[in-house]
Parts: structure tokens; C-alpha cells; sequence
């Protein structure tokens, strides 16, 4: 089992910034990906950035540039530094991470954080 708990947001004006915080814990062992989703109200659950163990990061196209995904592995926390806020990014932000696990073949087990609102006031 692993435990997702998210940090750091909060309400900020347009253009100002805010680092959210993912401390993972419990059995970590082979989690290979994590990364942020966010789900503003009433829409669609999306992905921010993800990043893998190897450190490559991927960004949606709406957060690339302003966004940066970062990990602390000695500390096991994954970082998301959002810059140059926009309203357009109000939502609530989810850390996720995604475990191998062996059941005869690898599997795909995920977890999900409790979710940290942003606000972004124009």
C-alpha cells in the first residue's frame, strides 16, 4: 500500500506562484511514474506532469513552460513548481503514482493523493 499526501496549495493571484508537495510513503518500492493531475469543477480529470524513476517528465501542453515537476528521492516527494498562474488553472490537484506489481505478470497498481485546491484569482 502506498500513501499520497499532498501539500501546498492555496489561493494566489494571477502570474504568482506556488510549489505543491506529494510525500509518498508506505511499500514505494517499484513505483516507476508519478505525476499531477488536476480536475476543475465539474470537468475532466486530466494530467499536469508526470515524470518517471528514470527522471524524464512530460508537461500538458497548457502547463509546459510555466510548470516544472521535480522528485527529491531521498526524500520521496514529488514537487510540482507552478509559475505565471492563470485563473484557467483553479482546480484540484491530485498527486498520483503508479506501482508494478507481479500477479504472475506485471500489473499497473495506482494510487491517488487526497487532492490540494488551487485557486487562481484574476
Amino acid at each position: 500500500q502506498v500513501q499520497l499526501v499532498e501539500s501546498g496549495g492555496g489561493l494566489v493571484q494571477a502570474g504568482g506562484s506556488l510549489r505543491l508537495s506529494c510525500a509518498a510513503s508506505g511499500s514505494t518500492l517499484n513505483i516507476n511514474a508519478m505525476g499531477w493531475y488536476r480536475q476543475a469543477p465539474g470537468g475532466q480529470r486530466e494530467l499536469v506532469a508526470g515524470i518517471i524513476s528514470g527522471g524524464t517528465t512530460n508537461y500538458s501542453d497548457s502547463v509546459k513552460g510555466r510548470f516544472t515537476i521535480s522528485r527529491d528521492n531521498a526524500k520521496n516527494i514529488v514537487y510540482l513548481q507552478m509559475n505565471s498562474l492563470e485563473p484557467e488553472d483553479t482546480a484540484v490537484y491530485y498527486c498520483h503514482a503508479n506501482k508494478k506489481i507481479w500477479r504472475g505478470t506485471w500489473k499497473d497498481d495506482p494510487y491517488w493523493g487526497q487532492g490540494t485546491q488551487v485557486t487562481v484569482s484574476s
